[in-house]
């Protein structure tokens, strides 16, 4: 792609996104997710290859889909009530109709069959974009929202995400795929909280989007798409396989790491809340997600592939580390103990 279209179409999701977490307005906010729709369809299908042509059609339909839900949701509200303010949004259908179509933005269970497709037929880098940066003004809007979105049914679209995303994830062979999979079990984990502690949503997504940009880095720096390219992969680069496997434990939210953080804070809040049984159901459904995590790491560093194989063993190179990497992995492996500091910000 020309590096000038890529750069304007790098501004556009930038100017989008700060659009929409910005503004009080929903028309603002509409125009924001729209701006970012049409900036990342370029960049989705710039290979020209079917599948990629594929993904992006996919992603503007559902878009487009869950866009048209969120106007009718606010205009609804603007009908019965007169505000279009972005958080005095009380109707009920409203409210209904809004939670539909983040869902729907965010690819939670039940509409969440675009994202892993849609992840497959494009890049490592722009899968990771949209993990993560694609995800954050709906994110936003689901924040201000929180008050008046009903807590049940949020409860239970975050135990189905995390059910699906964890079940799904546990026979595909294809990185982008799992890492979809892994996308959705983590939203779930953010929706469960939001109508109890907003803020913990957002560290959760915060620290989401950081453990993965180290993943999908990593993996773009290894140019590992399958499993089984990952698993002849350490001849490469044996200390990136080793920091990918802990990296990947630390997105699984293994005690002694990073990724353990949110989840115990969520824990926490939910057993506050007096619902004890949705977190152990939770809890319990992350096992399934850890299972993945584990099968990739275990592909990440087996040291030779147990039988005699047909793949080409790469040269390792003595090309540096990229530096982003390394501080990326440094923060997914050792903020828990700072853990005490970042909850006295989040109660503040």
């Amino acid at each position: 792609m020309n590096p000038q279209a890529k750069l304007i179409f790098t501004i556009s999701l930038i100017l989008g996104t700060t659009i929409t977490i910005s503004s009080n307005h929903w028309i603002m906010a509409w125009a924001g997710l729209e701006i970012n729709t049409l900036a990342i369809l370029p960049l989705i299908s710039k290979s020209h290859h079917p599948r990629a042509i594929e993904a992006a059609t996919k992603y503007f339909l559902t878009q487009a889909a869950a866009s048209t839900l969120l106007l009718f949701s606010s205009m609804n509200n603007a009908w019965y009530t007169g505000q279009w303010d972005i958080t005095q949004l009380t109707h009920p259908t409203s409210c209904l109709v809004l939670t539909t179509a983040i869902s729907m933005k965010l690819g939670l269970v039940p509409f969440h069959f675009w994202f892993p497709e849609v992840m497959q037929g494009t890049s490592l880098i722009i899968g990771f974009l949209l993990s993560t940066a694609m995800k954050f003004p709906p994110i936003t809007l689901l924040y201000m929202t929180s008050p008046s979105l009903n807590p049940t049914l949020l409860t239970t679209l975050a135990i189905l995400s995390v059910a699906v995303g964890g079940w799904m994830g546990l026979n595909q062979t294809q990185i982008r795929k799992i890492m979809a999979f892994s996308s959705i079990s983590h939203l779930g984990w953010m929706a469960i909280v939001i109508s109890y502690n907003p803020k913990l949503t957002l560290l959760n997504f915060y620290l989401y989007t950081m453990m993965t940009a180290a993943v999908f880095l990593t993996l773009n720096s290894i140019k590992a798409l399958k499993l089984p390219t990952l698993l002849t992969s350490w001849t490469k680069s044996p200390a990136l396989n080793t920091v990918l496997l802990l990296t990947l434990l630390s997105l699984a939210g293994l005690p002694p790491l990073t990724g353990f953080l949110p989840k115990w804070f969520i824990i926490q809040e939910l057993t506050k809340q007096d619902m004890a049984p949705a977190a152990t159901v939770i809890s319990l459904l992350s096992l399934l997600s850890l299972f993945f995590y584990l099968r990739l790491a275990y592909c990440a560093t087996i040291t030779l592939p147990p039988h005699t194989t047909n793949h080409v063993k790469q040269w390792r190179t003595n090309k540096p580390v990229n530096l982003s990497i390394a501080i990326l992995t440094t923060l997914s492996l050792a903020l828990l103990p700072m853990s005490p500091m970042i909850l006295t910000i989040i109660q503040t």
